[in-house]
């Protein structure tokens, strides 16, 4: 099933709402809002401006990770783990976070190792950024909580990470939602070459491939972040604002080498940890994922992305996806956060 979406014109939450939402909720700080006298947030598609932050981030000791967190909605509510992606971070959920706790949702925003306040425990722990190291720390990260069932969502590596727990754990991830659909990968299937232009697409991971590319990450790591953003959602206009309160989380000590290894372990160039290998030959199967799903893809996405063609028989079970209109790029859930969040209560409905 496919439905496609104008953002532009479709809204289940109006701009008011939505701040109303989050003043009540107390999800959000902002710079400014003591001396401005107006709404805390634009007119322009109900997406708040830069100057709002999440206002209460939480750490909780998680498997090799003290990770820093926001939890926010009804304590009793059912959870719904929302996972961002590279270079980003969990302001990618601003937006959503609010819509769904006014709607009842326990809403967990985790950042990734190598990013905002998320740290290692032991420094002799090795920076790994394999696929698998994501999907077991968001493990170790639920059952710290004590959370036994969750919805899961997410973009870019978040989407991956999504897709992994759903395949892995349907009795614990019971439904999902993925922008651009299976992202599940392995060395093996990355060894194959791609048409010249798709290639052209990864320039960034032949980059970080060579020592220069892990040096020139390091020395401009806020210009190169925000290139990306650019590229990969060529038609959304944010401000430095916007783009600096998520580029602090790339300040972490540890972000470098973890995006590094990523790329480089896709790639065959980095080895794989022994600790990870059973999960990596699980994945490494590609496994279907039976859970209700939906996927999403905005119109104007300048990253690398499969077809949704591609990826549709992977999902087994109830599953539907949905093409986002209005200029919507890789960051969805930033760029169109009603329907993002409006993916998530329906998937729900599903389970």
């Amino acid at each position: 099933m496919t439905e496609t979406t104008n953002f532009k014109r479709r809204h289940f939450l109006n701009t008011a709402a939505l701040g109303l939402v989050a003043a009540q909720m107390g999800l959000l700080t902002s710079a400014n809002a003591a001396s401005s006298g107006t709404s805390s947030l634009s007119t322009a598609a109900g997406i708040s401006p830069g100057t709002n932050c999440f206002s209460d981030i939480k750490q909780i000791k998680a498997g090799l990770l003290d990770v820093g967190y926001v939890d926010v909605g009804p304590a009793h509510g059912i959870p719904v783990l929302l996972i961002h992606g590279w270079p980003y971070d969990i302001h990618a959920f601003i937006d959503v976070a609010p819509i769904l706790a006014a709607a009842g949702y326990r809403v967990i925003i985790p950042h990734l190792r190598g990013y905002g306040s998320t740290r290692f425990l032991s420094n002799d722990t090795l920076r790994n950024g394999q696929q698998a190291t994501f999907t077991a720390d968001m493990v170790a990260f639920m059952d710290a909580l004590k959370i036994d069932q969750a919805i899961v969502a997410g973009f870019d590596w978040g989407a991956r990470i999504a897709a992994t727990l759903a395949a892995l754990w349907p009795q614990r991830f019971k439904a999902l939602v993925s922008v651009s659909g299976y992202l599940i990968g392995s060395q093996e299937i990355n060894r194959k070459p791609l048409s010249p232009k798709a290639e052209l697409q990864w320039w960034y991971q032949y980059y970080f491939a060579t020592e220069r590319g892990e040096l020139g990450y390091r020395a401009n790591t806020h210009e190169f972040a925000r290139l990306i953003w650019e590229l990969a959602s060529p038609q959304w206009k944010f401000d430095d604002a916007t783009f600096f309160r998520s580029a602090k989380s790339l300040d972490n000590p540890d972000h470098v080498a973890i995006s590094i290894s990523n790329y480089r372990w896709r790639l065959g160039l980095a080895p794989s940890e022994a600790r990870y290998d059973e999960l990596e030959k699980q994945l490494a199967k590609f496994p279907d994922i039976s859970v209700p799903t939906i996927t999403m893809e905005g119109d104007a996405n300048g990253a690398p992305h499969p077809d949704p063609k591609a990826y549709a028989k992977k999902f087994t079970g109830k599953y539907a996806h949905r093409s986002v209109n209005g200029g919507i790029g890789h960051n969805l859930p930033q760029e169109a956060p009603q329907a993002f969040a409006q993916a998530i209560l329906d998937v729900a409905k599903l389970i």
